[in-house]
This record gives structure tokens, sequence and C-alpha cells, in this order.
């Protein structure tokens, strides 16, 4: 799978910050994250999903001209059934190995994890893929390690 140049700026951050609610100063304030125990801005700890948006395969990103998740009148911007059960982003773990600072520039690598699988008396078998991104700084240090878990029911779950 490709590799992923993220760059890590002050502004980012603190408009990230902005739009989860937290006012944690060492997320926009230079004097106050100087004082801090990582002395710089660092972002808050989901932050490194931020890496979708420069990441110009994205699934979720809107392409010109293509209906895509959310897009149309309906919440799957899709007319009539979907052709899958979809699927649910079931798990996030991030381990970091130091502070992400502002002004570092990330390289994320993805990779593929297990692959499991249990039965579901509603949904048919669930599939559980994992996929482990790797962050590392422009040292080529590990900076964070990223692990998601996502699940893929076999069938849709009749509502009615």
């Amino acid at each position: 799978m490709p590799k992923i140049t993220f760059p890590v700026e002050a502004s980012h951050i603190m408009m990230f910050a902005r739009a989860i609610g937290d006012t944690n100063p060492v997320y926009h304030d230079a004097a106050a994250a100087r004082q801090s125990e990582t002395g710089g801005i660092i972002p808050p700890p989901t932050f490194m999903q931020a890496v979708a948006q420069f990441d110009p395969e994205y699934r979720l990103r809107p392409k010109p001209g293509e209906k895509w998740f959310g897009s149309g009148k309906t919440a799957s911007g899709i007319d009539g059934k979907p052709a899958t059960a979809g699927g649910l982003h079931a798990e996030q773990h991030y381990e970091y190995h130091r502070p992400v600072l502002a002004g570092d520039v990330l390289t994320a690598e993805i990779k593929t994890g297990e692959t499991w699988e249990k039965e579901s008396k509603r949904a048919g078998k669930l599939t559980f893929r994992e996929r482990i991104v790797e962050y590392r700084d422009q040292k080529g240090e590990l900076v964070v390690t990223a692990r998601g878990v996502s699940v893929t029911p076999e069938r849709p779950v009749d509502q009615g």
C-alpha cells in the first residue's frame, strides 16, 4: 500500500481541537505549550485520523460526478438497495512512542493486520479486519502506531 506524507501544522491542530471541542491550551497556545512537558504544540490523541485528508484515494472523500457515502438525499447517497450490508469501524487504538509536535512531517504506512470471523444470529457471518498504520517522522523514527478494526456483516439486519 502507498505511503502518505502528513505535515503536522499548528493551524491544523488548532482546528482539529476546536472541531472536537477540546480547549486545552497545548493544542493552540504556543506560550502555554512551551511551558508544558512536551515543550511545544501537540495534537489531541485522535488527530492521527486527519491523515485521511492527505490520502488522494480516501474512500470517503467526495469525487466530482460520483455518488459517495453521505452525498445524496438518502444517508448513503445510493439509490435503491445497497450492494452490500455495509460495515462498521469497531475499534481504534493509538500507541504513542513519542509526542507528535507541530512542525513534524510524518509518513504513514498502512499495513494489513489480522482477519477473523464470528457468527451472528441476525447478520450472519461477521468479518473483522485489522489495519495497522505506522507513522514515522522526518528522521524515519516510529512516532505512532495506530491499530483499527472494522467489521462487515454478511447480510443487512432487518430493522422491521
